[in-house]
């Protein structure tokens, strides 16, 4: 462990082109985004509908909720001395204000000024190395779920343990195994951490050459660098909550942080083509999310860790905080227009965690 400045952290990686405060801000012209859903309804306001009403700024947030779906961050990829795949990360903790309602502000503590934080994806058997610089005020660290050493489980007391404001570590492991993984702070109290928006993706993507038959084909629809994972929509979704005035119940759900935002801007999908969801829940003040799909059904994997259905024909799917798995289904055949997908909490739904596919001609 050693101390670092920004500018220091800065100089020696990639992270300068994130920013500390901004983090991810793709090419995507930013807009305001209404809370009346126009693009669902045509109306400019239907009693009874459930929504906010006005603008989420996602400038100043420094991310757009569609974006968020597909933004993978595939890290610095080089080669070892011995052939093995490297890829160096950079993640830097920040305390960030962000709009998660249209007027509605929460006092983050962020990876790479966003919430969630850079969805991180390799390939089983890849060297991972991530770079950490504690910019926050407060002492942060990064645990990773999947396999390594107790040294670089980013908990307190074990290897580099907290990292204090200013301070720098490195984790370096192997990815494995494949799936739908996670990471998050561990600093104590980790409720507090995890609720202020310490987490992000981890995905490991199967190796095809690991496998034979029908098995080899699936992975390499799961694996990033082939062809066939190119004709598959994959999404990311991380289900959080917001704990607004702090009284250890969250008053806003959502899923990637802003309320109501693929109800506002519904995400466009088309006919005939497989939908992958990486589905993670992160809700903290709950014993559980869900999520469910209208009008349709999917097969599930949990934890992503297998290359067959452990759900097969389902159409809601709970999840424990920590508990992730992937979703596939199509909608091929089905009249084109917008499919609603929530969770099915009632109270999750009218309070935020509500969307739509659009589905295209």
């Amino acid at each position: 462990m050693s101390t670092f400045s920004r500018r220091d952290f800065l100089k020696s990686s990639a992270v300068g082109a994130v920013g500390l405060a901004g983090a991810t801000v793709a090419s995507r012209k930013y807009t305001k985004t209404s809370g009346i859903r126009q693009s669902i309804s045509g109306e400019e306001h239907e009693h009874g509908q459930m929504g906010a009403v006005g603008e989420v700024d996602h400038q100043a947030n420094g991310f757009y909720p569609l974006d968020l779906l597909t933004d993978w961050d595939y890290g610095q990829v080089s080669k070892l001395p011995n052939g093995q795949v490297m890829r160096e990360y950079y993640i830097v903790a920040t305390d960030k204000e962000l709009e998660i309602v249209p007027g509605v502000f929460f006092p983050a503590w962020t990876y790479n000024g966003r919430v969630p934080g850079p969805a991180l994806r390799c390939v089983e058997g890849d060297r991972i190395r991530v770079n950490f610089l504690n910019a926050g005020t407060h002492p942060h660290t990064i645990h990773f779920h999947g396999i390594h050493s107790a040294k670089m489980d980013g908990v307190p007391g074990v290897g580099p343990g907290i990292i204090n404001p200013g301070e720098h570590t490195i984790y370096e492991f192997d990815a494995a195994p494949f799936g739908c993984h996670l990471y998050h702070c561990h600093a104590i109290p980790l409720k507090r951490h995890i609720h202020k928006g310490l987490y992000g993706a981890f995905i490991i993507d199967p190796d095809p050459d690991k496998y034979t038959g029908s098995r080899r084909e699936v992975a390499k629809s799961r694996n990033h660098s082939y062809i066939e994972n190119g004709m598959v929509n994959e999404m990311l979704m991380i289900m959080n909550g917001f704990d607004t005035n702090f009284d250890g119940e969250n008053e806003i759900y959502a899923v990637n942080t802003v309320a109501f935002a693929y109800q506002n801007e519904p995400i466009p999908i088309s006919s005939g083509q497989l939908q992958r969801v990486y589905l993670i829940n992160v809700t903290e003040f709950d014993p559980i999310n869900s999520f469910h799909l209208h009008a349709n059904f999917f097969d599930y994997y949990d934890h992503g860790t297998t290359l067959e259905p452990t759900l097969r024909t389902v159409d809601t799917i709970m999840q424990c905080q920590a508990q992730r798995g992937i979703l596939e289904f199509n909608f091929e055949g089905f009249e084109p227009g917008p499919y609603m997908f929530h969770a099915h909490q009632t109270e999750f739904a009218e309070l935020g965690w509500m969307g739509f596919f659009e589905l295209q001609g």
